[in-house]
């Protein structure tokens, strides 16, 4: 583990006055005579670098949570009812589960299968995605795609293609493979693909992005259950553990 030495200040600092000396008050002499005892300590005891570390990553991860907690209650009808989102699982679940997401992104494609299964077997979850395009223009072309087919095709639609680019789509994105995609999925390309021009995307897609930006979101994939945001990928039995947590937890408060 790397030790930091402002950790070590920090805890210094803190216990100086319950050690009965002033530690900015010191003479040369004194501070040298001070750090030799400190650094001889440390090299007899290194465990006590790494308590120090531990405990400083925790009061920095109790105090994003809080911070998270916040910021989930500000935006909170933007994420749970923005009218525009795809929404599904049960759409009357006791519990949100919202994912913003990037079909490129391999980690939003592990991810996949936990959500799926979640969704299947809970049976009482209401799912939100967020499209949240950010590696590159064939992200840009999968999102529009995706909603294009929620905005003229319905919800059914827009679930086949967002599992697709998943689970059977694989090369580059072009009108021509977005076309055989969406036949092989039993839909018709042509209207979805016409679609696509929508002004009205480009504000979907903006106003995720923004969305994301107010709440210290960089990265896909990134969920919000309940009071808790949870950056990165998620297996699915700890995701399985935190829907379960959420459950008993106060509903956002929306700010």
């Amino acid at each position: 583990m790397l030790f930091r030495p402002a950790l070590l200040a920090a805890a210094l600092l803190g216990a100086a006055p319950a050690l009965g000396f002033d530690l900015a008050n010191m003479t040369d002499a004194e501070r040298t005579a001070f750090g030799t005892e400190v650094r001889a300590y440390l090299l007899a005891h290194p465990e006590v670098l790494i308590e120090v570390s531990d405990a400083l990553k925790a009061q920095q991860e109790a105090k994003q949570a809080v911070n998270d907690q916040t910021l989930v209650g500000q935006n909170a009808a933007a994420l749970f009812n923005d009218g525009y989102s795809y929404v599904g699982g049960n759409p009357n679940g006791d519990i949100t589960l919202v994912e913003f997401l990037d079909y490129r992104c391999g980690y939003c494609r592990k991810a996949h299968d936990g959500v799926t299964n979640l969704l299947k077997s809970d049976g009482n979850i209401r799912y939100i995605v967020k499209e949240f395009p950010i590696l590159g223009e064939d992200s840009v072309v999968a999102s529009r795609f995706a909603i294009a087919a929620l905005r003229v095709a319905g919800p059914e639609a827009y679930q086949k293609i967002s599992a697709g680019f998943y689970e059977s789509f694989r090369g580059e994105v072009t009108t021509d493979t977005l076309a055989a995609f969406a036949t092989g999925l039993g839909l018709d390309p042509a209207p979805i693909l016409a679609g696509m021009s929508d002004p009205e995307i480009d504000k979907v897609i903006a106003s995720n992005h923004m969305l994301a930006a107010s709440m210290d979101i960089g990265g896909t994939p990134t969920f919000v259950l309940g009071n808790k945001l949870v950056r990165g990928y998620v297996p699915e039995a700890a995701l399985e553990a935190m829907l379960a947590e959420a459950r008993t937890a106060p509903a956002p408060a929306q700010n």
